[in-house]
């Protein structure tokens, strides 16, 4: 049998930078703290633990002041600096500089809608809760209007001006879906879309829309599919469905003590992938288990 890793596959850009600052300051103090898990992923997490790496959350800041914090490459809203700020806590900024630009491009959006009359409202594709779409809707006051399904739409005045966005790690299918369904409801409410009335920005990231691309030549070269990826991860959730639509024989594990070898009866090869924020060690492991029968 035999076993193959998707050279493509592991930790984007801004995960590694995230990653690289984290061990960089670990490296010299022994001690970090960082808002929330690093990464969607629990083994990544807990190695970094190990480390010293100490995983906050909002409500711990206050008693953090004077010590180092990381923000990760999701972003922060703007209210975590201004906090921050005042506690005297020194943040160690890691925000994916694809993230970083997209919500500059949001505030922007919003102080453009907040001079119309009457009123333009700021649309965002993504996970409500999602970190990245928390700091960007802290570019908008909260203000942002996020959808995630063609029903929450409904929260939408097709009559009113409309800027749309999608979180970094969203599907380019969903979204262009989306764009649709907002094009022909505009249509519904006014006859026509008037020229600046709505205006849908490209803001997925590349690495993520060309994974599904790439991942979908892996998945027909392989009889079984290994996805790894943790439970949490938006961006490991959408690409694992991809390539089970791809290959129906796709097996979703965050981890080694999940394999079951009953998988691999009949099988001549074995592909192994994972999300962007999957470790490459850990898909290494789930590889080496598999070879070595040690489960």
């Amino acid at each position: 049998m035999k076993i193959k890793i998707d050279d493509n596959a592991g930790f984007c850009f801004g995960v590694v930078k995230a990653i690289g600052t984290a061990e960089e300051e670990l490296s010299r103090t022994g001690t970090l703290y960082c808002l929330g898990d690093i990464v969607h992923n629990n083994a990544e997490v807990h190695r970094l633990n190990q480390k010293g790496l100490q995983v906050i959350d909002h409500n711990q800041l206050p008693s953090l002041g004077g010590q180092k914090v990381l923000i990760r490459a999701h972003g922060e809203p703007p209210s975590t600096y201004k906090q921050a700020e005042a506690l005297g806590i020194c943040l160690i900024d890691a925000t994916c500089p694809i993230v970083l630009a997209l919500q500059q491009k949001i505030r922007k959006g919003y102080e453009e809608m907040s001079t119309l009359a009457p009123q333009g409202q700021v649309v965002i594709f993504g996970k409500p809760g999602h970190a990245e779409v928390i700091g960007l809707c802290g570019q908008t006051n909260n203000t942002a209007i996020v959808v995630s399904t063609p029903e929450d739409l409904s929260a939408v005045d097709f009559a009113r001006p409309i800027r749309l966005y999608s979180q970094t790690t969203k599907s380019k299918e969903d979204y262009s879906l989306l764009i649709h369904n907002l094009e022909t409801s505009i249509l519904a409410a006014l006859g026509s879309i008037p020229v600046g009335h709505f205006i849908a920005y490209n803001t997925i990231c590349n690495r993520v829309a060309n994974r599904a691309v790439q991942l979908e030549d892996f998945a027909r070269s392989v009889d079984i599919v290994l996805f790894v990826s943790g439970k949490g991860s938006s961006n490991g959730h959408y690409l694992y469905e991809y390539c089970k639509n791809v290959q129906p024989n796709t097996k979703l594990v965050s981890n080694v003590d999940e394999l079951d070898m009953s998988w691999f009866s009949n099988i001549n090869e074995v592909g192994i992938t994972g999300a962007t924020s999957t470790p490459r060690w850990l898909m290494e492991a789930v590889a080496n288990a598999i070879d070595n029968n040690k489960l």
